[in-house]
């Protein structure tokens, strides 16, 4: 009994087996097919057949697109097979290679949630005696399938000889369908029957069918090809013989441009280099066919070379006193600039030719830096072109193409050129600190032949090849950043910083430029506005914080639309007085409050000012000490040179212990926490140190700071006080905030004569050299002169060596 089960068993499991659903795919019996599979089922599937003696079930979708098939989207017959081979590919697909057995019919589909498995049943061919009749259609099936592959290509030759090797009629139909190109149904067709004369019949018309198509494909392809021989021919023939267009109108008008380009050439005051290269080209261009691809190339050339301002100059104005007048009415301030092109036009009213010069102006954005390019040029007569180098990562921009590359042009320097009309003009270099390089070549190293003057009176421009003089070009470069400009371009040039715009200076460029400017924009010019000037402060120190003029331009801008609307609603025949109370008004409330001291003198509080982008600002450092171990807090997001100022401080600090009355250990007792408010908003620069290291000892000594002194300066272990940069920003910063005293550094002295008269006259100034005398003017102290003193005593205390040196005469001291 228990053995009559285990032979039903057997036969149950024979007759079961995987599925494997194939996409735009058959697989006949006794072919090799490779398949690449995917899908996680069929993986699955794969991987079952693998464990029952590699034996499978293909079956075709009957729609390709179909993700997830069911049983009713796969047809009936199938194709028992054998996986000969199974590759697993990184891409997690697999690659699997079988081999067809024999047709079956799916019966029933079990359930499984893994893969596709089917209960199934074998099929049997239906074969007729071999008569001849059917040997006739074999021969004639052999014939038609030669025919077939002759005319297809995609099948090789050698299939011939292996049909014909094939007696087995029903092999050989299934060899055959396998290698034609039919319809997925079609080839379902031929699966599905079973009698092999039918099967036969309905592939010799099947096949039929497809030599018909491939015939009129043939022909076809012979006729196009026929077509572009003749066409190809024509057009050598043509260019051979230097053969002209047929119509007389097209041949007199090439002929007229010839002649044209001769004349322009023989008339154009060029360069004897450039005489001679013309000549050649146009005598090239004579030889060749007018429609021809490269006559097309050598005419754009010789109107580029023509087009430029070879020997065309304008004059200079050598004026002084005007071109100061037109400078000083376009742009206030920017002294520095408008004094070094005076200066060369006082040299160029002396020197018939002077190099030209090169300058770099670096500054904030919104400071004017690219329109006072437009008001050197209009000061000095001469044209004006700007170049915007922003992004420009291609070296080719700047040295042209060469004229080998489809679509050749001359870089942006010649092309700048060339829209001027003059060889003098003013060309301005627009953001050359946003240069970048990349595979393409590095456009700066491009530039160093343009901005040398040893160099760029025989500049070559890779499309022209011809040497152009530059030198009498007016050089003017922009930049936000000097540091992103690279250190051989920069030596190049001469660089005039401009660090932005004080509070008065904005004051007065408002009322003298923006604001007209503005009431003729929004069409109020004609309308009594009037700004007052506590109006224009407020909006400068409230609805802006910036360094130039741009966003303050905005504000004012919007003022101006406001009052137009209120004129458009209620007419002209009224005034407008804009004051503070106005603007708030118009602008709705404060954007930006300014720094401002503290109304009393506190402990371990200290007034500091900085400069940003923005201009100057008042930082507060506040320091406090808590019982601790020794830890050393500093907040406030600060850059590392600020860090590294709050250490020197501390070290400082320690080192005047005794000085100042405490303990040697006391570091190792508290803790110190520095801060600087405003978290957010990142800061570094070297310029806090004596700021910090007075908050410091006035925490541990309970002294308060005087609320209405400010300072700047870096500080080292020594004590000394070094300079910083941005005074004239920093001072205008505590004169806006209400500070009564300033604390510098000695070496800064030389730059208080730019700071304004204003503020001069309302500030006091104390010039150092140490930190003594900082803690001597900051801290609220009964007797300053007995503080000094202290501090004036040895640094270390008596035994901090064991072994303290004796005197000698070769000038060793002792310590005390």
């Amino acid at each position: 009994m228990a053995s009559s089960n285990e032979q039903r068993s057997g036969e149950e499991s024979q007759a079961t087996l995987p599925l494997l659903p194939l996409r735009d795919i058959l697989v006949f019996p006794a072919m090799k097919v490779p398949l690449f599979v995917g899908r996680d089922k069929s993986i699955a599937a794969l991987d079952e057949a693998m464990k029952r003696d590699r034996q499978i079930v293909l079956a075709a979708q009957k729609k390709a697109k179909t993700n997830e098939p069911t049983s009713d989207d796969i047809y009936e017959v199938a194709t028992l097979a054998t996986i000969d081979q199974l590759f697993r590919l990184p891409d997690g697909t697999v690659k699997v290679r079988v081999i067809g057995q024999q047709r079956v019919k799916l019966e029933t589909y079990l359930e499984n949630e893994d893969f596709f498995e089917v209960r199934f049943s074998l099929l049997e061919d239906q074969t007729s005696p071999l008569d001849d009749e059917l040997q006739a259609l074999l021969q004639t099936l052999r014939t038609s399938f030669a025919e077939y592959v002759d005319l297809n290509k995609r099948i090789p030759s050698e299939m011939i000889e292996e049909i014909a090797r094939v007696k087995d009629p029903s092999l050989l139909a299934d060899t055959i369908a396998a290698q034609l190109a039919l319809k997925l149904s079609d080839k379902q067709s031929i699966l599905e029957m079973l009698d092999v004369s039918e099967r036969l019949r309905q592939l010799y018309e099947l096949m039929q069918e497809e030599i018909e198509l491939l015939k009129v494909e043939k022909k076809i392809r012979s006729r196009v090809k026929k077509q572009m021989e003749r066409t190809q021919n024509d057009y050598y023939l043509n260019d051979m013989q230097g053969a002209m267009p047929k119509d007389p109108n097209d041949q007199n008008e090439f002929k007229n441009e010839i002649d044209e380009l001769e004349e322009r050439i023989q008339q154009k005051d060029i360069s004897e280099e450039a005489q001679e290269k013309l000549e050649r080209e146009l005598k090239k261009l004579k030889m060749m066919s007018p429609m021809s691809a490269e006559a097309t190339v050598v005419r754009n050339y010789i109107d580029w070379v023509l087009s430029l301002p070879w020997g065309e100059y304008t004059e200079d104005r050598l004026d002084v006193k005007v071109a100061e007048e037109t400078l000083e009415a376009d742009h206030y301030g920017l002294e520095k600039p408008k004094d070094r092109i005076l200066e060369y036009l006082a040299v160029k009213a002396l020197i018939r030719k002077p190099r030209g010069p090169i300058l770099c102006l670096v500054g904030p954005p919104g400071v004017g830096k690219t329109s006072l390019g437009r008001s050197i040029a209009k000061a000095i007569n001469r044209k004006f072109v700007r170049l915007s180098l922003g992004g420009v990562r291609d070296e080719a921009e700047i040295r042209g193409h060469r004229r080998t590359y489809i679509g050749a042009l001359p870089g942006k320097i010649i092309q700048s050129l060339r829209k001027a009309g003059s060889s003098n003009p003013v060309l301005l270099l627009d953001e050359v600190d946003k240069m970048s390089t990349d595979f393409r070549g590095d456009p700066s190293s491009a530039l160093l032949e343009v901005l040398d003057p040893e160099q760029n009176a025989t500049f070559n421009d890779h499309y022209l090849d011809l040497d152009y003089d530059l030198s009498d070009v007016m050089f003017l470069c922009t930049a936000n950043n000097l540091g992103q400009i690279p250190a051989p371009l920069r030596d190049r040039m001469e660089i005039i910083q401009i660090p932005g715009y004080t509070d008065y200076e904005k004051l007065q460029i408002s009322r003298h430029y923006l604001v007209p400017k503005q009431l003729e924009n929004n069409g109020i010019d004609d309308v009594d506005v009037h700004f007052t000037e506590s109006a224009i402060s407020q909006i400068i120190n409230h609805y802006t914080r910036e360094a130039g003029v741009r966003n303050l331009e905005r504000e004012i801008g919007t003022v101006c639309r406001k009052i137009a609307r209120k004129v458009v609603e209620d007419g002209k025949d009224q005034s407008f007085n804009v004051n503070a109370r106005a603007v708030t008004h118009y602008l709705g409330h404060h954007k930006f409050t300014q720094g401002r001291i503290e109304e009393r003198d506190e402990v371990g509080m200290t007034n500091g000012v900085a400069w940003t982008q923005y201009g100057g600002v008042m930082l507060v450092s506040e320091v406090t000490v808590m019982p601790g171990k020794g830890k050393f807090i500093i907040t406030g997001k600060l850059g590392d040179v600020m860090q590294e100022s709050a250490q020197a401080a501390m070290s400082y600090v320690r080192s005047r212990a005794m000085n100042l009355g405490l303990s040697p250990d006391f570091h190792q007792k508290v803790d110190l926490h520095i801060h600087f408010p405003e978290g957010a908003l990142p800061k570094d620069g070297p310029s806090a140190g004596i700021t910090m290291a007075t908050s410091i000892v006035s925490a541990l000594t309970r002294i308060p700071v005087q609320h209405d002194v400010a300072m700047t300066g870096e500080i080292t272990l020594r004590g000394r006080v070094l300079p910083i940069g941005g005074l004239k920003e920093k001072v205008i910063a505590a004169h806006r905030g209400g500070i009564r005293k300033v604390i510098a550094p000695m070496e800064n002295k030389r730059d208080w004569p730019e700071v304004p008269k204003k503020v001069r006259k309302q500030l006091e100034v104390v010039w150092v050299e140490h930190m003594d005398e900082v803690l001597a003017h900051a801290l609220r102290l009964e007797d300053r002169e007995a503080f000094q003193e202290a501090l004036k005593q040895p640094l270390l205390p008596p035994d901090i060596m064991l072994n303290p040196p004796t005197g000698s005469g070769d000038g060793a001291t002792p310590v005390h």
